[in-house]
């Protein structure tokens, strides 16, 4: 069976046409001429059932002949907040990877120990974009700009609130914990030991309820953000005993959020 082809147009339902980039991907990469069938998405939950009514080298009009809305397949809003890395491949690979298990918003951090103070947004949105439609999705994920820390997190939020750093809560009080008894063994657990006592999050996650998820940048949150995160509702998690690259932890954080919201 020969396989439809899946494409994005946001404006389909008025225009009637795939958008110039798309259009010259179907006609002059896929060969795709009058009469072949197609699946446009238009990000925002609707998928066309169309066949080809004109094609040229910078244009394919459609004859649009279903719409169908696809409702996600998880119950509640999926939102990460990451401080992008210092090498961008691993910013898209997260884009690319988190679209295609699903989720609905990424927005880009600033943060204290941020090795990165600016992102072109075009060349993610692309990623995205691409994902979205080889995982065959009805919903474009958002975008948003990179934003300053303490500004976003002072901006409402309709859902459950985390922060995933590595400060155990003594840190965070400002209290000098007593030093541990020694006893065999306690100095290489002591090296390697991540565990900061903080709730796993996928024990915490509401299925209904929409979800935001913050990942620092390599050298973590800096404990002044944490503190300020914490005072606006966020609550302190962990992602497992391992210490993880920030694209590792944010993709976790979208997986776990991605099955605990499940239909």
């Amino acid at each position: 069976m020969k396989e439809i082809r899946f494409f994005y147009a946001p404006d389909v339902a008025t225009e009637r046409a795939l958008p110039a980039d798309e259009a010259a991907h179907a006609v002059r990469v896929l060969r795709m001429k009058e009469g072949d069938a197609l699946v446009a998405a238009d990000g925002k939950g609707n998928l066309y059932e169309a066949t080809i009514a004109a094609a040229s080298r910078g244009a394919c009009y459609l004859d649009i002949t279903r719409c169908l809305h696809v409702q996600p397949t998880w119950q509640s809003r999926i939102c990460l907040a990451v401080a992008p890395t210092k090498n961008m491949d691993r910013m898209e690979w997260l884009a690319e990877k988190a679209t295609e298990i699903g989720f609905d918003e990424l927005a880009l951090l600033d943060c204290d120990n941020s090795e990165r103070r600016a992102v072109k947004t075009e060349r993610l949105d692309k990623i995205i974009v691409s994902a979205m439609k080889q995982s065959r999705k009805a919903c474009k994920p958002q975008l948003h700009p990179m934003e300053k820390f303490a500004d976003f997190v002072k901006q409402p939020f309709d859902g459950q609130k985390f922060i995933a750093h590595c400060y155990a809560a003594a840190d965070i009080a400002g209290k000098v914990p007593a030093p541990a008894a020694e006893t065999p063994g306690s100095e290489a657990e002591a090296i390697v030991n991540f565990d900061t006592g903080h709730p796993d999050l996928q024990t915490l996650l509401s299925a209904t309820q929409n979800s935001l998820v913050l990942i620092g940048p390599e050298g973590d949150f800096s404990i002044e953000e944490v503190r300020l995160a914490l005072s606006l509702g966020f609550q302190s998690v962990s992602l497992g005993p391992s210490r993880l690259r920030t694209e590792t932890a944010a993709l976790a954080a979208v997986h776990l959020m991605n099955l605990a919201k499940r239909k």
